[in-house]
């Protein structure tokens, strides 16, 4: 009786996670991508994503900035800090999306 209780909950478990993977890679992708150019968080600091023009972004390129995050993670999270060593303030998921975020 155990080994199907321990498939239900690992199957709710991979389920869950992939709603909230999903949930969250919306959320950026589409405020990123709407007219506001960001998160609520970037707009409440007065904050903008756009391309490499400070043009907004489209939504495709907001789920690839989304994605390359992971790039940033897995270098020990130095593609987030090389924010604070680049000239126009990018981290590596930027530099792959070829977005800017920029102050308004």
């Amino acid at each position: 009786m155990l080994l199907p209780s321990l498939a239900l909950e690992t199957a709710l478990g991979v389920v869950g996670s992939l709603i909230m993977i999903s949930v969250s890679w919306l959320y950026f992708a589409v405020m990123e991508s709407s007219g506001l150019q960001g998160t609520v968080g970037k707009a409440l600091l007065g904050l903008e994503v756009t391309d490499d023009r400070g043009h907004r972004i489209s939504f495709g390129r907001a789920t690839g900035r989304y994605w390359a995050k992971i790039l940033s993670g897995l270098t020990l999270c130095i593609g987030f800090m090389m924010v604070g060593f680049t000239s126009r303030k990018r981290g590596l998921h930027d530099l792959v999306a070829g977005t800017l975020v920029l102050r308004q």
